[in-house]
C-alpha cells in the first residue's frame, strides 16, 4: 500500500473520512487487486483495535459532579 492508503485507513479507523475519502475507499473496495483490499481492510482492522486498547488503557472516571453539572446545564437551556 502506498502511504496515502495507508493514511486513508486511519482515516477510516478513526471514522474522520468525508465524501472525497469516502470515494477513494470505495475505489479501494473495489479494486480488482485482491491482496491491495485485503491490505487495506487488514490495516483498517489493526488500526481500529489498536485505538480501543489505547482507549481502554487511557480511560478514567469521570468526576462524580459532572453529570450533575452536565444535566443543570441542560436544564438552564431555553426549550426550542
Amino acid at each position: 500500500m502506498t502511504e496515502g492508503q495507508i493514511d486513508l485507513a486511519h482515516a477510516v479507523a478513526l471514522g474522520s473520512i468525508d465524501d472525497e475519502d469516502h470515494n477513494s475507499v470505495q475505489d479501494l473496495l473495489d479494486t480488482e487487486d485482491p491482496a491491495l483490499r485485503t491490505a487495506f481492510i487488514a490495516d483498517v482492522h489493526e488500526t481500529s483495535d489498536a485505538l480501543a486498547a489505547l482507549a481502554e488503557v487511557t480511560a478514567t472516571t469521570p468526576p462524580a459532579a459532572l453529570r450533575d453539572r452536565i444535566l443543570a446545564s441542560v436544564s438552564a437551556r431555553p426549550r426550542l
